[in-house]
């Protein structure tokens, strides 16, 4: 009689566990309205544009973020400063090398979420570990949620230091007498993910 209650009560567990997460709404995440923009500057400018989103995903249940992550497919990066058609490509085809993003070799970068702290629901600190060229480093950074409809848009900025993901070209911390030939290592990227609930 014990066996038969023990294993009674391991598929109650089960069972729980399962409705559990079903209850957990995973929202579906509208790409052509969601994006991730980049900037990165220079002593001499700055140069920023666009990266598409392959995946998300936003776990979001009683009005609150508990998780989500995104993929960005790293071979679609733009840029958007330049206009001269030649300079462009120049530049794109540079930050896709192993200069910068050795794209050929990793075509994805992603970033999931681990912790989402928020006190009203709308403002959060958000701890994740972002992924790039197979490099894996946590990053901290604010993001806002606001609700239109059936929407849930989730905004945040994150800034990140290219060198921790072996992105040294041009740096000052492993460079001598670069003078304007210098480029700062912080990059940014603005993140904007519309769900559908």
């Amino acid at each position: 009689m014990k066996i038969i209650m023990t294993v009674l009560g391991l598929v109650g567990m089960l069972w729980t566990t399962s409705v559990s997460e079903a209850e957990r709404e995973l929202l579906n995440i509208s790409k052509t309205e969601s994006s991730v923009g980049w900037k990165a500057a220079k002593v001499t400018g700055e140069h920023w544009g666009k990266v598409s989103i392959s995946d998300a995903k936003l776990d979001y249940e009683n009005g609150r973020i508990q998780g989500g992550s995104f993929e960005i497919n790293m071979t679609t990066i733009t840029v958007e400063d330049i206009k001269d058609a030649n300079s462009n490509k120049r530049l794109v085809d540079h930050l896709k090398s192993d200069d910068f993003f050795s794209v050929e070799k990793f075509n994805k970068s992603s970033m999931t979420i681990t912790e989402a702290k928020t006190s009203n629901g709308k403002d959060y600190e958000i701890k994740a570990n972002l992924i790039i060229k197979g490099i894996s480093n946590p990053v901290t950074f604010p993001v806002t949620v606001s609700e239109e409809g059936n929407k849930v848009i989730a905004t945040g900025k994150i800034t990140f230091d290219r060198t921790k993901y072996d992105i040294k070209y041009r740096s000052g911390n492993y460079f001598e007498n670069l003078a304007d030939r210098l480029i700062y290592d912080e990059v940014t990227l603005d993140v904007k993910l519309v769900g559908m609930k």
